[in-house]
């Protein structure tokens, strides 16, 4: 039989459309080019889908779905952001399955704790999920949706205290916190409720939890800024070091965590928050870390 003779039955295309979820014309192309070997035509779209992809690369994908999820015992959580083209993908049932199943992945790989900001290159993408890489996974969802998808970061966190998260109503904000000390009640509601305030970035996303952990050159160029301006403004030289001081303790106000008033009352600060809580749970908690991640931030 030549190849041109092939016309493959509509039985073929919907199982190769099942198994590969190309388009209709696409299948029946690929089924005829293989002369019906159902296997070559999946191999066949599988390169037809990368090269797609590869195209498509260069496109911007700001819109997505942010997956966060944490194992029953709240002791480790998994957070990625599945990144796509446009708002109709992003909330297409596919599409969310996939990076749920992703999402899922991510948090049964114990191998490892971290957070990767950029996911280009990161391990995770060779892992296995249901016979095939992460990254022939995202491959073959931009193939099926004809979008650019980009698999942005993600994060794993494991804990011997407790994690909480916080998902915006919107589904473009998400947050995971990591509380150590004595587990129960107390720290689950101080986890959570830290992720809600991380999450809602008043008076401005933290750029750590605590002051000595912000990094050492955006303190020395605050206190440069404000060191120079208080010249330019005249004020008596005595008094630049007196000021320059406040304005440090007012910048750590601002981008450290515990330093921060809380969103829901500004009277109290995160780090009493953290105090009321450690006496309810008799014993010492401790914001550790925490991830935010912002949808096409």
């Amino acid at each position: 039989m030549k190849m041109t003779d092939y016309k493959p039955s509509a039985k073929d295309v919907q199982e190769l459309r099942q198994r590969t979820g190309a388009g209709m014309m696409d299948c029946r192309n690929a089924l005829t080019a293989a002369n019906g070997d159902i296997n070559l035509a999946i191999e066949n779209l599988r390169k037809s889908g990368i090269a797609k992809a590869e195209k498509r690369a260069g496109r911007v994908a700001s819109e997505g779905s942010i997956v966060c999820l944490l194992a029953p015992d709240a002791r480790s959580g998994a957070m990625l952001e599945l990144d796509c083209e446009t708002d109709f993908v992003s909330r297409n049932e596919e599409f969310v399955a996939v990076a749920q199943e992703l999402g899922r992945a991510l948090l049964a790989d114990t191998s490892w704790d971290g957070i990767v900001p950029d996911a280009t290159g990161g391990a995770f993408l060779a892992r296995p999920v249901n016979g095939i890489t992460v990254q022939d996974k995202v491959t073959q969802t931009a193939a099926r949706t004809g979008e650019n998808v980009v698999l942005r970061r993600y994060a794993r966190l494991t804990t011997d205290g407790t994690l909480g998260t916080y998902i915006h109503h919107n589904g473009r904000v998400a947050v995971m916190v990591e509380v150590t000390g004595p587990a129960g009640p107390a720290a689950q509601d101080l986890a959570k409720t830290v992720a809600e305030h991380v999450a809602a970035g008043v008076p401005r996303v933290p750029e750590a939890v605590r002051r000595e952990d912000v990094p050492a050159d955006m303190v020395e160029r605050e206190q440069r800024i404000f060191t120079e301006k208080a010249i330019a403004e005249g004020k008596p030289e005595a008094r630049i070091a007196m000021i320059v001081e406040g304005q440090v303790k007012k910048f750590f106000a601002e981008v450290t965590l515990l330093d921060q008033p809380w969103v829901r009352d500004e009277s109290k600060s995160i780090q009493q928050l953290v105090d009321d809580a450690s006496k309810a749970a008799g014993g010492t908690l401790t914001v550790r870390r925490f991830v935010r991640y912002r949808m096409g931030e």
